[in-house]
């Protein structure tokens, strides 16, 4: 069965929030710059570049991640970011409310079971189903302590109707609109932090195949791009856009890098 749009369309935007969460925590501790691309996605260039470098080795020497980012907020004693530290307090704290509504309205009462002597008590096996959303209380912190990541794998789960036992109802019309509009409030609050809500931005330096103008965009969903005002006369080893305009995206960022650093060493 095809989902609702506007369940296709939540599931998209919880999809992007959980995606771009270790970068949006990553951003708190760090300075906000005017720069294109953000930092993040410099991150992910430079990761290319070494991932080339270390392609001859992979065999000898097997590579460890190491320091993985956190999925929930820590403690900042003082943030570099604030604007960063506003965005995922905020996308948390509508995604962790939208979860505790969705649980009230389709989570399934726990079920009533006997003790050891037979007094009626909740049936602990289903008080404790890892499925359920657990609320948070002055002593717990239930669900949310598995941080927004959980949360919006939860809240997903609920909109497409998985898990199709007895412990969950259908989400109600006006429930999922509320929903869905919640989804996309988290998304635009994580995308603008990051610098990834549709911006585009002129480059400082000009294009190293052809001198033209370079224009940095910024998309939502992450992926940046690059384009040069020249069109198809210039030179450059990728393909052209559907504006007629040399584009650069993804690993082909690590070449246009390259040649810009080239260009500013021979000045």
């Amino acid at each position: 069965m095809v989902p609702h749009p506007t369940i296709r369309r939540a599931a998209v935007d919880l999809a992007a929030v959980r995606e771009q969460w270790g970068d949006l925590l990553a951003a708190i501790g760090r300075r906000p710059a005017a720069e294109w691309p953000p930092r993040e996605a410099r991150g992910f260039l430079d990761q290319l570049a070494t991932d080339d470098r270390a392609d001859d080795d992979l065999e000898e020497q097997p590579a460890e991640r190491v320091g993985r980012l956190p999925l929930t907020i820590r403690e900042h004693p003082a943030p570099l970011n604030l604007d960063a530290l506003d965005a995922a307090i905020a996308a948390e704290r509508d995604l962790f409310d939208l979860a505790d509504a969705l649980a009230e309205q389709v989570q399934r009462p726990i079920r009533a079971g006997r003790d050891d002597r037979g007094r009626f008590t909740q049936d602990r096996a289903d008080a404790t189903d890892p499925a359920r959303w657990h609320y948070q209380s002055q002593t717990s912190p239930g669900s949310r302590a598995y941080g927004l990541h959980w949360a919006a794998v939860w809240v997903e789960g609920r909109l497409l109707g998985e898990d199709p036992g007895d412990l969950f109802r259908a989400v109600p019309p006006l429930l999922l609109d509320h929903a869905a509009a919640t989804a996309a409030r988290a998304r635009r609050h994580v995308e603008r932090a990051l610098g990834r809500d549709g911006r585009t931005t002129t480059l400082a330096d000009p294009c190293p195949w052809c001198a033209g103008l370079l224009t940095g965009h910024t998309q939502p969903g992450g992926e940046p791009l690059v384009t040069c005002s020249t069109g198809p006369r210039c030179g450059a080893p990728v393909l052209v856009d559907e504006h007629g305009r040399r584009a650069w995206r993804g690993a082909e960022l690590v070449g246009l890098w390259a040649g810009l650093i080239a260009n500013v060493a021979d000045k």
